[in-house]
């Protein structure tokens, strides 16, 4: 359904971006943020059902800054690197290219973001800092502590498994109390339960944050 496009960062910086497109017009636009494992085979999958919803869908590729073309699977080895590769990237730089790929998009109306893993500190990072974004759906975003007292400018969903051994609840408690506004849900599932190419997707737990996702932003973004 998607293609590869290259999108440039206010810095200069040249990246990969895979665009998908609806069925006619847009109800408005989705950024799909990759976890740390790339523009992968489940990330274009992802961005192509928000595209068979009505949505212009983007997923920047946030690695290049450091890797091109990264595409990693969920176990051993590719574990370690995407670690590392999350390791050594910048915050600010990766919050320049979201900001490429939200412009790239919002001609289709209102822009949401939605992120995974490391990408889902992305997104949150997306509504506190991207004037153009509208909602930011947060799934396990496990750095979002050290910045979770950033002022919110978009609505905002996020979605944690209780049973998510890197993010304790403590942790989801303290976000909570950080930001009051913020539509925080817990579910009986792991790390990357909404992932079906891992060992700990969860159809059920990812069934219902999707349904949530989707009604969220049919009432912010389309």
């Amino acid at each position: 359904m998607g293609e590869m496009i290259k999108l440039t960062a206010s810095d200069g910086h040249t990246f990969d971006a895979y665009r998908a497109e609806p069925t006619g017009t847009p109800k408005g636009a989705i950024v799909v943020i990759q976890e740390i494992f790339g523009v992968n085979k489940h990330i274009r999958e992802v961005t192509d059902s928000y595209a068979a919803d009505g949505y212009l869908a983007i997923s920047p590729a946030v690695f290049d800054r450091q890797k091109t073309g990264v595409e990693l699977g969920y176990e051993g080895d590719d574990i370690v690197a995407g670690r590392d590769l999350k390791d050594s990237a910048s915050y600010d730089d990766a919050v320049k290219d979201l900001e490429a790929a939200v412009a790239a998009v919002k001609s289709a109306g209102k822009v949401g973001t939605v992120g995974y893993c490391w990408g889902g500190t992305l997104s949150f990072l997306s509504g506190t800092r991207i004037d153009d974004v509208s909602a930011s759906v947060v799934y396990y975003g496990g750095q979002i502590i050290p910045f979770k007292n950033e002022k919110m400018n978009a609505a905002s969903l996020m979605h944690f498994g209780e049973r998510d051994a890197g993010i304790p609840l403590d942790d989801v408690d303290a976000i909570k109390a950080a930001q009051p506004d913020s539509d925080v849900n817990v579910y009986p599932a792991d790390h990357g339960f909404n992932c079906d190419h891992r060992g700990s997707y969860d159809e059920a737990s990812c069934k219902l944050a999707r349904e949530r996702t989707n009604a969220f932003f049919a009432k912010h973004v389309g």
